[in-house]
């Protein structure tokens, strides 16, 4: 009789929030490169992700939608956010990889919920469905003044060649980024477990050091110690 290989273990699933010009997608490329050595990471985003959520995310920023309503807004999120956990999340959490996504649901609660106004219930229950209960193990939130936010994401958006004002998001007023940043605020006091707050008015280096502390204390205390086999 032959003693069965023990289950593999599930991976972990970690986000990265934060308003626009928080530096989400540079943090998440440092944060990848400084844990790939050592465990198995996969760096995604959404709404993107996977050929639909890319499609999606598409429609999403183009700033000729300018018509798109706050319902529409919320649905076509949580239909890219469908596939990306269908698709991506849930075979490599079963694979025992770490998850590292730049956005997730806390990004529709706090723009459509709190910026846009959509009951929030009703935004955290069609995400549930869109889900399928999937949620991050450790979300990472990246605050920033919403000004100084905005203002990096349009001037990384005009040396990218398009004009400097941005994408349909980025384009909306300061006011709207308080109130996203406010939601994202709510949602850490919410859920202290989950969501650690890191300030991202400081330099990028600062930033990452701090985040990447916060994060190697995560793993350790869930089990996870650093291999150079991966």
């Amino acid at each position: 009789m032959t003693q069965a290989e023990p289950a593999a273990r599930r991976g972990l699933f970690m986000t990265i929030e934060g308003p626009e010009g928080a530096g989400k997608t540079t943090q998440a490329r440092l944060l990848y490169d400084r844990l790939r050595p050592s465990y198995d990471v996969l760096h995604t985003r959404e709404p993107g992700g996977t050929a639909i959520g890319e499609r999606i995310r598409g429609l999403l920023l183009d700033e000729q939608h300018r018509e798109m309503s706050p319902q529409t807004e919320m649905l076509l999120f949580a239909a890219s956010r469908a596939q990306f956990v269908v698709e991506v999340v849930e075979p490599a959490l079963r694979r025992g990889r770490i998850v590292l996504s730049e956005r997730y649901v806390d990004a529709s609660l706090a723009y459509q919920g709190y910026a846009r106004g959509l009951d929030i219930q009703v935004v955290r229950n069609v995400n549930a469905v869109a889900t399928r209960g999937v949620m991050p193990d450790l979300t990472v939130l990246i605050d920033i003044d919403p000004a100084v936010g905005l203002e990096r994401a349009r001037l990384a958006d005009g040396k990218e060649g398009r004009r400097g004002r941005g994408d349909r998001l980025e384009q909306e007023s300061v006011d709207f980024f308080v109130r996203a940043r406010e939601g994202f605020l709510t949602i850490a006091r919410e859920e202290r477990d989950r969501v650690r707050i890191v300030n991202g008015n400081r330099p990028q280096q600062v930033v990452h050091d701090e985040i990447g502390r916060l994060v190697e204390q995560f793993l350790a205390g869930r089990g996870w110690r650093a291999s150079s086999s991966c």
